[in-house]
């Protein structure tokens, strides 16, 4: 239960017996060890969380879990909100989601100020060089590993192909792709169909959650669900979230690019479910072919950062608000308008998160073993995996090669290689990465190092020009 005890010192401490300050020790811990994106971060929290502090059972944890895979936004940054939340209420919460992203705030943020300031001195461009043809391996890795987990018979096979198709070939946007998937898995999961039945949790967890842990089996009484609680969650977290997106559109106007960013990706914190590999196919696309804010090559730069920072890899997203204010300063130096328009992109991406575990975690409840969702949420994944596989595709195109063609023929419209175009060391680098991650196991962050290596080798060989 909820109510407090008196630690020594007159400290007061939850039942469970874990401070405050202990927690903020354990989730700081967390957030510098959470590389190599959901799985990885899932991982870190897991091994921390379950098995070596004990403060959740394993039956918990994925049942966590479950809830946030449902909602829009970056799942591990979530968990780790819901799981603070679970264990110290709502200051908990915060505590914990706020750690977890601020080492990638301080190190993008970072990362992207050298990138602008430095990007194009040879020996910075010859690391990136070396640093995108990585991440076109590391996210085709993504697209077999989500694949092989989700896509389990023809039905979710199809979903994936036409995922890809209709946003690769027709330029179909990214939510209707996801709205509509998650429509036919409900229906079909909701009419009995075998293909859209799935197994509840994320893991083949041994233990039946009833195993000893310090928070224990029962609901916490600050988790119980009630509409006043509902009622100041959202309005609180509704407020802190489009409150400065109403006053900058009312200030600058629609067509300023500080507007710009806080409307674009507050629509990209309602829709991002799937991941970061999913929704980030779709920011690239808009953000290079619709904004102007950056071009292909940069998004990869921009992922490469997000994969070799601590944090979630939708920080990545705050690089493209920094590059975009950069380059439209207006009447502010453009590093202070890089560094305010990092920070907007990064305020409006996160802080709806907390809005839908404070507001839905303690209803949520109601959903535990609900088959219809379930299989909403199997078809989203299965979409995720043509959605993440038009990106592996949109990058090696525009990475590659140096000249793409438009071909604009009603109703497919993409963008072709000129294989005349190829650049042979980029697809040579490109492809001893994903050797060296599928044939050898070799994990991510070593291959970006040594493929960085690689790069500034070419540099100093006068390979690079």
């Amino acid at each position: 239960m909820a109510e407090l005890a008196i630690a020594e010192g007159g400290q007061y401490v939850p039942r469970h017996g874990v401070s405050l300050r202990e927690a903020f020790r354990v989730w700081l811990r967390v957030a510098m060890l959470s590389f190599g994106g959901p799985a990885g971060q899932i991982a870190v929290m897991h091994r921390i969380l379950v098995e070596e502090k004990r403060w959740i059972s394993e039956g918990r944890f994925l049942h966590a879990l479950n809830y946030c895979m449902l909602l829009p936004g970056p799942e591990a940054q979530q968990l780790a909100t819901y799981i603070g939340w679970l264990m110290h209420r709502t200051l908990g919460g915060i505590m914990a989601g706020v750690l977890f992203v601020v080492p990638g705030i301080i190190a993008i943020m970072a990362l992207s100020s050298v990138y602008a300031g430095y990007g194009n001195l040879p020996v910075v461009a010859a690391l990136f060089f070396g640093l995108k043809a990585a991440v076109l391996a590391i996210v085709l890795e993504a697209v077999f590993r989500i694949g092989k987990r989700s896509l389990k018979n023809n039905v979710m096979r199809a979903l994936a192909a036409a995922a890809f198709v209709g946003i690769f070939f027709f330029d179909i946007p990214f939510p209707i792709i996801i709205f509509g998937a998650a429509l036919i898995g409900f229906v079909g999961a909701s009419t009995g169909a075998s293909a859209f039945q799935v197994k509840s949790g994320h893991g083949d967890g041994k233990q039946d959650g009833r195993a000893d842990s310090l928070l224990g089996d029962e609901l916490p009484e600050h988790a119980r669900p009630t509409v006043a609680g509902a009622l100041r969650a959202s309005s609180l977290w509704l407020a802190l979230w489009l409150i400065p997106v109403v006053a900058l559109l009312l200030i600058l106007g629609r067509g300023n690019v500080f507007s710009e960013i806080a409307v674009f990706f507050s629509k990209m914190a309602m829709v991002t479910f799937g991941g970061a590999y999913a929704v980030l196919a779709y920011v690239a696309q808009q953000a290079v072919d619709h904004y102007g804010w950056l071009k292909p090559g940069e998004m990869l730069d921009g992922l490469g950062m997000a994969e070799t920072t601590p944090g979630p890899l939708i920080m990545v997203l705050q690089f493209v608000g920094f590059m975009a204010a950069y380059r439209d300063p207006g009447s502010l130096s453009p590093m202070l308008a890089g560094t305010l328009g990092g920070l907007l992109a990064t305020w409006v991406t996160f802080t709806p998160c907390f809005l839908w575990i404070f507001l839905g975690a303690p209803f949520i409840e109601v959903l535990r073993g609900n088959q219809a969702l379930n299989g909403a949420l199997s078809a989203i994944t299965a979409a995720v995996v043509g959605v993440v596989l038009n990106l592996a595709i949109w990058f090696a195109i525009h990475s590659l090669f140096r000249q793409t063609v438009p071909v604009h023929a009603f109703p497919f419209s993409f963008d072709a290689p000129r294989l005349a175009s190829v650049d042979w060391l980029a697809l040579a680098l490109s492809v001893a990465a994903a050797v060296a991650i599928f044939r050898f196991k070799v994990g991510m962050i070593p291959t970006l190092a040594a493929c960085c290596g690689v790069g500034l080798a070419l540099y100093l060989l006068g390979a690079l020009t």
